[in-house]
């Protein structure tokens, strides 16, 4: 991991290019262009906004700001895990002409969707302004929770860009997964509107995405601190998932160019 950490500086100047790239590409040649940064999310929000107040009604109060706090980490995560997987293996250009370090790729897709979550951020507190949610002095953990998520999500990518180069099936399967994993993580509904405790319990212990929703909840929706427990388990569960991903990364990149 210290090697894979060491290079990611070497090839800083790169990646930062790739991302910049990508940024710029995303939406070129679309009207709006830029502004679909703040409309995905947007539209995203109106669409379980209609589903959860007018045919499924929630009782939660200030729903909107509610779910576009787990929705906006949640895109992050997703579109980091969805793209990252095709990474290497969408790559062939770069990876079979000069000796190109692999591992920029897989990073560049979550650095790239970090940005758009935090140029997002200013989006979600005027919603929750609107709502008269304002800021509390809690928001000085939201570095921490976004690290966290950050090394989790990392480690993840680079386990599927490796696995995917050999078994294409993957990235399919991923995007399946995602569409699971949504639906069994606190981000349209709280935590708390499962009664069973030992089912709460079990859904935390194995759903790492639980503890950082229920924090970023914690943050800007209940203004308090998170709860530190789980989400130290989580910081120490990611720092080991990313020291074996570093692993299996390294294992495999010399069959990178062969295999695509």
């Amino acid at each position: 991991m210290i090697r894979l950490v060491r290079e990611l500086y070497q090839y800083r100047g790169l990646l930062i290019s790739l991302v910049q790239r990508e940024l710029k590409a995303r939406y070129r040649g679309s009207f709006l262009g830029f502004l679909w940064t703040f409309l995905n999310p947007t539209l995203h929000m109106l669409v379980y906004v209609l589903l959860f107040t007018v045919v499924m009604r929630q009782n939660i109060p200030n729903f909107p700001f509610f779910m576009f706090v787990g929705l906006l980490p949640w895109i992050w995560f997703s579109t980091s895990v969805g793209g990252g997987a095709s990474a290497i293996s969408d790559r062939r250009d770069l990876l079979t002409k000069v000796r190109f370090p692999a591992q920029v790729l897989p990073t560049s897709v979550v650095v790239t969707n970090l940005c758009n979550f935090v140029l997002s951020l200013p989006l979600m507190l005027v919603l929750g302004m609107a709502y008269g949610q304002w800021p509390t002095w809690h928001v000085v953990l939201f570095p921490v929770v976004v690290l966290i998520q950050l090394t989790f999500t990392l480690a993840l990518t680079y386990i599927l860009a490796a696995i995917n180069v050999t078994f294409r099936d993957l990235q399919h399967i991923v995007s399946n997964l995602l569409t699971l994993w949504f639906f069994a993580t606190p981000v349209l509904y709280p935590l708390s509107t499962i009664q069973d405790e030992s089912a709460r319990s079990l859904m935390l212990a194995l759903n790492p995405m639980v503890s950082l929703m229920t924090s970023y909840q914690a943050i800007f929706y209940e203004h308090r601190l998170p709860d530190a427990g789980p989400l130290m388990t989580l910081a120490a569960v990611s720092v080991v998932l990313l020291w074996g991903a570093s692993s299996i990364f390294e294992s495999r990149r010399e069959e990178f160019a062969e295999s695509i």
